[in-house]
């Protein structure tokens, strides 16, 4: 049975009732994120509320989670209740293309769903997490674009495959890349995944690469100063 929960330096993530739990996507856009100026922070698709913490931990941004699974409200409330930063989150249970805030958002992340036509499992709580039917890639941006203050910055973590239909997507509703850094999982093997940072202005778009392990858990010097904060064993 896998394990119920995950420990990180200065929090804990139950998750045995959320689709999808804690894993190394969440963690790289969590550590990822530009936070230097973030006062006003969203989280689409807040799952375990992993991304969310960790974006606690490394600003003093008030910090709103939106997530349309029920079960996944309830355990991530349950895990900020626990966390040292419960007074800066809330989680919302809602469909975030209803959502209609009174504010616009400096920072917005989101890990989206993004099996976009695979087959499906059985399990409707876990396809609504992993398939994009719910909110596909459009719709994403066209919400982010849409709750980004004009120099805010929109970052998500999607495979390298989708990535230039993506920031093609992106750029129709005025969203362009200001960084972008390819991730690979094990030295000759081709990037696995794109983090990406958006904003309104056209600006140079800072490009490079990150890898995660040298070996089997051999973890790189740039993965090890990215995550050290969070991992326990790093």
């Amino acid at each position: 049975m896998p394990n119920p929960f995950f420990s990180f330096k200065k929090f804990t993530i139950h998750h045995d009732r959320c689709a999808m739990k804690v894993g190394t996507d969440g963690v790289l856009l969590g550590a990822w994120t530009d936070v230097a100026h973030s006062k006003h922070l969203l989280d689409i698709g807040s799952g375990t509320g992993l991304v969310a913490l960790m974006l606690a931990q490394r600003c003093s941004g008030e910090i709103t989670g939106i997530e349309i699974d029920k079960e996944a409200v309830e355990q991530s409330r349950e895990n900020v209740a626990a966390s040292p930063w419960k007074e800066r989150i809330e989680i919302l249970w809602q469909d975030v293309r209803q959502y209609t805030p009174n504010d616009l958002y400096d920072t917005i992340v989101s890990n989206p769903p993004y099996f976009v036509d695979s087959l499906k499992c059985p399990d409707g709580q876990r396809n609504t997490a992993r398939h994009s039917d719910t909110l596909n890639a459009e719709q994403l941006i066209e919400k982010a674009a849409s709750l980004l203050h004009p120099s805010g910055r929109f970052s998500v973590i999607i495979p390298s495959d989708l990535c230039e239909r993506f920031i093609q997507t992106a750029a129709s509703y005025g969203l362009h890349p200001s960084r972008h850094t390819q991730v690979i999982t094990r030295p000759s093997l081709p990037p696995k995944r794109s983090l990406l940072e958006f904003r309104k202005k056209i600006t140079a778009c800072a490009t490079d690469e990150l890898l995660i392990e040298l070996d089997r858990h051999v973890y790189s010097e740039a993965y090890i100063a990215l995550t050290k904060d969070f991992y326990l064993k790093m």
